[in-house]
């Protein structure tokens, strides 16, 4: 007689097997690095993100994939996804051949609302399927239409519990509507209990990552349960939307960073990217400019090991990103960076 542990493991392996089972695929031509999740799929560790600048995505991302680029981040907040899919069609590049990643936003975490979100970003997308599709937050908001639904200037929250929302996401693998699924910005206790109550153990988590936000510990708590990690904001507080990052200089102007980038013929974002990448983690920096599309694909070479440990030196544990307060969510209690 199995026991309820054993035969929840029995069928975590049997579901994970049937997720792996035909998904495994490598992509023609693409001679950059890449990571292999626990699908076995491959994603490229150089992405190209797609937050902000809605309207100059369709042009951006043609450039991305013309320069080589085969991983797209985008999500269902920031509007992007019609002008992704427009940038895939005008390049030519087979659908095929490109790692795309959707995330599902605050208001669809009702577990009938799930599939409804999911089929609204493979229509905008244009495509009948998705590599990986994220829970973008654990924090749920109120149900509708409305992307930011407000009362008196604040969020409505939902009262979905983020269990029961993943557990919708799991369904999409068995329909085929996700090749994989992951999540975004959960703490290690959320990520320990999601873990604990699902059958799928998420094939990917992006977080704020960077060389000023380390989080080494974390990072090793994922090696260990297989999951892979993807770094946003991988040039910190470059982007000037982070108003804890303006009192500082520039991550990517760092000293060490760009004195290390002399040695290798790179700029400080270059070598920010390669740390990243040095550490297992795929990067997904954002630009509209083509000459820094095309840098920021140059981030992805090689970096000596003893480079990279001067790196692990310039952890400040510096998060630039905690929407907790307009959110009603406390994000990140147990991580790096948390402001008390």
């Amino acid at each position: 007689m199995l026991s309820r542990l054993e035969k929840r493991a029995s069928s975590r392996l049997s579901q994970l097997s049937r997720q792996v089972s035909g998904q495994a695929r490598t992509m023609a031509g693409y001679s950059k690095t890449k990571f292999q999740l626990n699908t076995g799929a491959e994603i490229p560790a150089i992405g190209f993100g797609t937050w902000q600048d809605k309207e100059a995505q369709e042009d951006a991302v043609y450039e991305a994939l013309k320069v080589g680029y085969r991983h797209i981040d985008t999500a269902r907040i920031y509007g992007t996804e019609p002008g992704v899919a427009k940038g895939i069609k005008k390049s030519g590049v087979p659908r095929s051949d490109i790692f795309i990643t959707t995330k599902l936003w605050n208001n669809s975490h009702h577990p009938d609302d799930v599939e409804k979100a999911c089929d609204a970003s493979l229509k905008d997308l244009q495509t009948d399927y998705l590599d990986l599709y994220l829970m973008h937050w654990p924090s749920p908001f109120a149900r509708g239409d409305k992307l930011m639904p407000k009362k008196d200037d604040k969020i409505q929250t939902g009262d979905t519990d983020y269990v029961d929302t993943y557990k919708a996401i799991e369904k999409l693998v068995a329909n085929g509507k996700c090749k994989a699924i992951g999540v975004s910005n959960f703490s290690k206790a959320e990520m320990e209990r999601l873990i604990k109550e699902t059958s799928i153990v998420p094939a990917a988590h992006q977080m704020e990552l960077h060389p000023y936000l380390q989080q080494p510990s974390f990072i090793e708590w994922h090696r260990s349960k297989g999951i892979h990690v993807t770094q946003y904001s991988p040039f910190g507080n470059a982007n000037p939307v982070y108003d804890k990052g303006q009192n500082i200089g520039k991550m990517i102007d760092d000293p060490l960073l760009t004195d290390i980038g002399r040695k290798y013929g790179k700029n400080g974002a270059q070598v920010a990217l390669a740390w990243g990448i040095a550490k297992g983690n795929s990067v997904i920096p954002k630009s509209k400019t083509p000459s820094r599309i095309q840098a920021n694909f140059e981030g992805d070479f090689k970096l000596d090991a003893e480079d990279v440990q001067k790196i692990d030196t310039l952890d400040r544990k510096l998060r630039f990103n905690d929407p907790s307060q307009n959110f009603g969510w406390n994000f990140y209690a147990d991580l790096d960076g948390k402001q008390k």
